[in-house]
């Protein structure tokens, strides 16, 4: 009960931050002209502030603090120093979306700065160390070399799959949130579960708490927005938890592995949307004689809010299939084969009803009020 009351403290701590201190950003981003103007490809009608990432950081910043004030994470501080090493990468990032928030990045440069800050976790230590492969007899342990440049790779990836998320009132906030949850929920319920608490679970119950108090201004009709600010530094740290997580499980087997690798395939499960919609938009730019990487509306999200005709319903929706895959990842280390498949079936098919019985709806006539643009 104490531990799970200190990882609520620090939850708490970082939700409270974040709740109160997003109005002084947006106050701070209107007095400085950083705001979001209305142009062809946003879905928004006014001037938004887009600095939101700050208040987020401030609760990730918060987190910590609070942590290494409680004993029961004395070790994460004591013996590590992975909340040194995440709080430097946090920076770095925080500086690169800001810069690009407010004055703009090209792609090389943002990305350059993506691979500085997770360098930095690389080089400090926090690496992925196994790879597992199905079907194999073993876990393939990676080296000095490659270690850090899968890690690199995996976590440019996730603040990028995180950035496109950010599409939506709410959405990559909430995406994130369920990703978090799951994952520690996982830490908590899994194989490890015996071992010390670790930087993973902390961070975790941080974002978590940072996500929610966010939401509160963020969710439909929003009030201020994360920004390439908030969205890389939440795909950084979502990515450094899971790779934490498993950096401090013990060498694992052919058997404990698909479990052990768990907390890196929530991330990567739970964004695989966008993941997908950004291979699909490449093939449909190429296809059409554009640009691979030009800008444009016809992203998931994009099509799901034009299909229901609300920011709302069509957040709600994306939430649903988030979860439905976080409970995949999380499911698949202690459900049946056979039970997991045919709970995942049932989502899915719930989900096909939903959203055909609405659009039939509509098409009826039952659903006629304008669509809610932000």
């Amino acid at each position: 009960m104490g531990v799970a009351l200190d990882y609520l403290i620090v939850a708490a701590v970082s939700f409270g931050t974040v709740a109160l201190g997003t109005p002084l950003v947006a106050y701070v981003c209107h007095r400085v002209g950083a705001v979001a103007v209305p142009s062809a490809r946003s879905i928004h009608t006014r001037p938004i502030p887009t600095l939101g990432g700050l208040a987020i950081f401030g609760g990730i910043l918060a987190a910590f603090a609070a942590g290494s004030t409680r004993s029961t994470f004395d070790e994460v501080f004591r013996l590590t120093n992975e909340p040194e090493v995440v709080v430097l990468a946090s920076i770095v990032i925080v500086v690169v979306g800001v810069m690009d928030d407010t004055r703009g990045l090209s792609a090389p440069a943002k990305v350059a700065g993506q691979v500085l800050a997770a360098g930095i976790l690389a080089i400090f230590g926090v690496v992925l160390r196994y790879v597992y492969i199905p079907g194999a007899e073993v876990a393939y342990s990676l080296g000095l070399d490659s270690g850090p440049l899968v890690t690199i790779l995996l976590l440019v990836a996730i603040m990028n799959a995180v950035n496109l998320v950010d599409g939506l009132d709410g959405l990559a906030a909430g995406v994130v949130a369920i990703a978090a949850a799951a994952l520690f929920a996982y830490t908590q319920l899994g194989p490890n579960v015996d071992q010390a608490p670790s930087t993973g679970p902390l961070l975790l119950a941080g974002v978590v708490g940072a996500c929610l108090g966010f939401l509160i201004h963020n969710f439909n009709p929003a009030s201020i927005f994360m920004g390439d600010t908030g969205a890389m530094l939440l795909g950084l740290v979502l990515g450094s938890a899971g790779i934490s997580t498993v950096g401090s499980a013990y060498r694992p087997t052919a058997g404990t592995f698909a479990a052990a690798a768990i907390p890196v395939l929530i991330p990567i499960l739970v964004l695989a949307v966008p993941f997908l919609d950004v291979a699909w938009a490449v093939v449909r730019r190429l296809a059409r004689g554009e640009a691979p990487f030009s800008p444009d509306k016809q992203h998931v999200h994009h099509r799901l809010l034009e299909w229901t005709r609300s920011q709302r319903r069509a957040v709600l929706i994306l939430y649903y299939c988030s979860g439905l895959l976080a409970f995949a990842a999380v499911g698949g280390g202690f459900v049946e084969r056979g039970v997991l498949v045919g709970v995942l079936g049932g989502g899915v098919a719930l989900a096909g009803i939903v959203l055909v019985g609405g659009r039939m709806a509509r098409r009826l006539g039952d659903l006629r009020d304008p669509p809610n643009l932000r």
